[in-house]
């Protein structure tokens, strides 16, 4: 056991880039985690962090040993988690990683809800528009809505993404409303800096199914689909963005949708998480819950459909 602490500890202060920020990080002291590193080199024989006033680094044992000592704590909480699901159980702690367009939305209630219902599993929830690397920043699970292309990965889709063209009825006024997406190229828009595509918007031919890019510009640009959809209202030019951020916007008569024949369908929210042996019991649990969530929310929303028509 006392071993096994130690290489916690010296696992976290690797991870955090330094004793201050891995005490943070642990709720232990920076003198303890510092002990326990020495300690662990001590039972080694080798030297494993170069300590420097301002950073730590890893010498070539500390690097071999952070890879295999890494590994060996992974078996070690698969194993953990194996007795627990025999036993039905799902304790512990689920770091997940989502777009804060998603946790701002409606859609982040799935998360809380989640909470709620399993008071036995601490969510340590990560808002960032941009792309993270899971193994290398240490999540469980990711959620991400987007055309799945990342066969490293392991993906269950939670629910379809609908994307929607829309400007504000002064801009379509002013610029004109267009019929076919190649329009595009000559008409304002707003781009969101998050998408893989950037400046290419892409299309379905709405007869053939073929892909359709069309390449777009304008004078504003922003990282955030929030933004991007203000920008929008303010009228500064047609926009692409995940229909569920505009939707109440289109509702109210802020925004209009144009082009929604032309839209790809091949999009989706997506519950992504990495290769392993034995996929913890709490993870299993949580991407069952959202895949339940999503599809109880889509039932009444062609409920409600329904019932206005």
């Amino acid at each position: 056991m006392d071993t096994l602490t130690r290489m916690r500890a010296f696992i976290a202060v690797v991870e955090s880039e330094g004793f201050s920020a891995a005490a943070r990080k642990t709720g232990r002291s920076k003198a303890l985690l510092s002990k326990y590193v020495r300690e662990l080199e001590d039972e080694i024989g080798a030297l494993l962090i170069n300590r420097t006033t301002r950073q730590v680094a890893l010498t070539a044992a500390g690097e071999v040993y952070f890879a295999r000592a890494s590994a060996v704590l992974a078996d070690l909480e698969s194993l953990n988690e194996a007795a627990r699901e025999a036993t039905g159980e799902a304790k512990g702690r689920i770091r997940v990683s989502a777009a804060r367009t998603f946790g701002d939305a409606e859609l982040g209630l799935s998360l809380i809800e989640f909470a709620a219902a399993h008071p036995d599993i601490a969510l340590d929830v990560h808002l960032d528009d941009s792309f993270v690397d899971l193994v290398e920043q240490g999540f469980d699970v990711a959620i991400r809505m987007t055309r799945l292309t990342d066969s490293t990965m392991i993906a269950r889709r939670l629910a379809p993404l609908e994307m929607a063209v829309c400007a504000s009825p002064a801009v379509i006024e002013r610029v004109g409303r267009p019929a076919h997406p190649g329009e595009l190229t000559h008409l304002p828009v707003v781009v969101d800096t998050n998408a893989r595509l950037l400046s290419t918007w892409h299309f379905r031919d709405p007869a053939t199914g073929d892909t359709l890019p069309v390449t777009v510009s304008g004078r504003f640009t922003a990282n955030s689909p929030v933004t991007v959809r203000a920008a929008a209202i303010a009228g500064l030019g047609y926009a692409l963005s995940p229909e569920f951020v505009v939707r109440a916007d289109i509702e109210a008569g802020r925004l209009v949708r144009v082009l929604e024949d032309f839209m790809p369908r091949d999009a989706g929210i997506y519950a992504v998480f990495p290769h392993r042996r034995h996929l913890p019991a709490r993870v299993r649990v949580f991407v069952d819950y959202l895949a339940a969530w999503f599809k109880r929310c889509d039932g009444e929303k062609q409920a409600a459909k329904a019932a206005a028509e």
